[in-house]
C-alpha cells in the first residue's frame, strides 16, 4: 500500500472530523492502524478540532486509539544537546557503514571511572565475538564496521556482563545519571 494524494486527503478529512485512527484505517483499507498513526505525525495532523463528534456524542475516546497531542508532548531539548550515553547492552545493531551514535564524552563519565577503563583498555585481551563466553567481559571497543573492533575479554564481575572497569561506567547509580543531565 501506498499513500497516494488521495489516501492522503481522505486520511486528512477523516482525521479532521474526529475519526479515530482505527476507524480511518478501516475505511482506507490495507493500513493498520500503527500506519494511520504515524502518517498523521509526519504530516503534522496531531492537534485535533475541539467538539469533536465522539466527543460531541458523549462517547467515551480509548486514549490508547489516539496519538498524544502536542501539549502532552516533550519539550523539545535544543539541537546542541547529545542524548545521553546509552550501554554497549542496550545499543541496537548498526549496519557496517552507518555512522555510529553519539559516545559519551569524557565529561560524562566521572574521571575515575574513565581512568579505570583506560587503563583496563590497555590491559585488555582484545578478543573477537567468537571468543566471548559467559565469563569475558563484552564491552565493545572501537567501530564494529571496521578490523579494529574488539571486545575487552578481561573477567567479568559475578552477575554482570563486564569487568570492574566497566561495570563502573556502564552500571552508574541514578543520582550520578540525574546530575550528568543538568
Amino acid at each position: 500500500m501506498s499513500w497516494t494524494d488521495e489516501r492522503v486527503e481522505l486520511l486528512k478529512k477523516m482525521w479532521g472530523d474526529g475519526q479515530s485512527a482505527s476507524q480511518i484505517a478501516k475505511e482506507l483499507g490495507g493500513v493498520t492502524r500503527n500506519a494511520v498513526i504515524g502518517k498523521v505525525h509526519r504530516l503534522g495532523l496531531s492537534n485535533r478540532a475541539s467538539g469533536t463528534p465522539a466527543a460531541a456524542k458523549g462517547g467515551a475516546k480509548d486514549k490508547a486509539e489516539e496519538p498524544a497531542t502536542e501539549a502532552a508532548a516533550p519539550a523539545a531539548q535544543p539541537a546542541e544537546e547529545t542524548p545521553p550515553p546509552v550501554s554497549p547492552a542496550r545499543r541496537a545493531i548498526i549496519p557496517a557503514g552507518q555512522p555510529l551514535p553519539p559516545q559519551p564524552s569524557a565529561n560524562e563519565i566521572s574521571p575515575e571511572a574513565l581512568a579505570s577503563v583506560r587503563e583496563v583498555e590497555r590491559k585488555a585481551k582484545k578478543i573477537s565475538l567468537m571468543e566471548l563466553t559467559e565469563r569475558t567481559c563484552k564491552w565493545p571497543i572501537g567501530d564494529p564496521a571496521t578490523e579494529e573492533f574488539w571486545f575487552c575479554g578481561l573477567s567479568v564481575q559475578p552477575g554482570k556482563p563486564y569487568c570492574e572497569a566497566h561495570v563502573g561506567v556502564a552500571f552508574q547509580p541514578m543520582s550520578a545519571r540525574r546530575d550528568r543531565r543538568r
